[in-house]
């Protein structure tokens, strides 16, 4: 029977393990000058099992031979580590328990044993019990930040946002790599939570907070705005709102709808023209050219609204600006010619939704939904949303350009 790379590899660990053995046995002979003959007779089954082709059997037989000590802990360690890679996470637990079960081991050997019986846990699913060691390893200097941050992994997927708030101000001064941008989506997180108890005080509270820690913090603006909005404080929330533009600009887009209700709430439907004319001049999102035309199309007429499109559809060709463009030449044209414009503009409704969507720019994840932490690779506010321009859809290319939020903006 022909061997393939990967069984390859599983007759060759074996033979790392009997090194161990090796080492073990003459450390032994050495210093008890005891008699070897079952560390023989093992040691030809185990390599009986591996000339027959069967490396479990011969790890196995390795492992049992195997005695733990100085000088082998490191094989144990590198075996149980294979072995929760390959999936066989009860075996790691095992050869880590035994190994954390003996009082030969010094501290720092102790500790490493400690972490990655922590790491077969988190792989098993056993939360609590992970949990449990990463704290323990938290106060153990060489391993503290490992353990924090596993400690943020465990939380985040709990969706445990206090517990994880605690645990990354104490990652800060070891390391404050966007753990600020974390902190203030994990209070974002919480104020979600308020919002759906319908405890308005604390959300905003929270809210202020996350804008603390974070004075870039989008989410956080968009979140205040939608709590002022629903209580009738058409004025803060617009001023919550118009944040954004100052935080992320390519996240206005989103608000744009809700920015325009604003204004008119307050009876300023002259400023908001003036507000989205400006802008117009900074690469606008779709949704804001069709505020925009809308208005136009309202105040001066078709002909002004189509004059409008398709001077911005010269220079920036999208999707969304061609549909508007059918759109107003069906105002204009209602003879039998001009039955096809429908099913035009029906169609390109299609193709601009087909190319509305998400992407990860960290792991090239793709969804249909936003989402404020990437569900592929973990990573927060990293997700844009796919091109609507022309030019990928002729070339088959998908462009991310326009990070936004979706419908639901309370979602996490």
């Amino acid at each position: 029977m022909s061997l393939q790379w990967q069984d390859l590899m599983w007759l060759l660990l074996p033979l790392a393990v009997i090194s161990g053995w090796i080492a073990a046995r003459l450390d032994r002979k050495n210093r008890r000058g005891n008699s070897d003959g079952q560390y023989n007779s093992g040691y030809f089954r185990g390599i009986n099992f591996v000339l027959n082709e069967q490396p479990d059997k011969a790890i196995e037989v390795f492992t049992r031979m195997l005695e733990v000590n100085t000088e082998t802990v490191e094989t144990h360690l590198a075996l149980a580590s294979l072995f929760r890679r390959r999936g066989e996470v009860e075996r790691a637990i095992r050869i880590h328990q035994n190994l954390i079960a003996r009082p030969t081991l010094d501290s720092e050997q102790r500790a490493v044993a400690l972490y990655e019986l922590a790491m077969d846990y988190h792989k098993a699913g056993l939360l609590d019990r992970a949990e449990n060691l990463f704290l323990e390893l938290t106060e153990i200097l060489a391993h503290t930040e490992q353990a924090l941050r596993m400690l943020l992994t465990i939380y985040e997927n709990e969706r445990e946002w206090t517990k994880a708030i605690t645990t990354a101000r104490r990652l800060v001064p070891l390391n404050n790599e966007g753990m600020n941008l974390r902190l203030a989506q994990y209070h974002c997180e919480l104020a979600v939570e308020s919002i759906r108890d319908s405890d308005l005080i604390n959300a905003r509270k929270i809210l202020k907070e996350a804008l603390k820690i974070d004075s870039r913090c989008a989410r956080a603006s968009l979140l205040l705005g939608q709590i002022e909005a629903d209580t009738g404080r058409w004025k803060q929330a617009l001023e919550a709102w118009k944040q954004i533009e100052l935080q992320d600009p390519e996240l206005l887009d989103e608000v744009i709808d809700s920015i325009a209700s604003a204004y008119r709430h307050i009876g300023m439907e002259q400023d908001l023209f003036a507000y989205l004319e400006r802008r117009i001049q900074n690469n606008p999102g779709p949704r804001t050219i069709d505020q925009l035309v809308s208005i136009i199309r309202n105040q001066r007429g078709v002909d002004e609204a189509h004059r409008y499109v398709l001077d911005h559809l010269k220079k920036q060709p999208t999707l969304v600006g061609l549909r508007n463009l059918v759109d107003l030449q069906l105002d204009h044209h209602q003879s039998d010619q001009e039955q096809s414009l429908p099913l035009l503009k029906s169609t390109l409704e299609r193709l601009a939704g087909n190319q509305q969507g998400y992407q990860c720019r960290q792991c090239g994840f793709r969804g249909l939904s936003l989402h404020w932490q990437c569900p592929a690779c973990h990573q927060w506010v990293t997700m844009q949303r796919s091109s609507c321009l022309i030019e990928p859809l002729m070339t088959n290319e998908l462009k991310p350009e326009k990070l936004v939020i979706n419908n639901n903006i309370l979602r996490g």
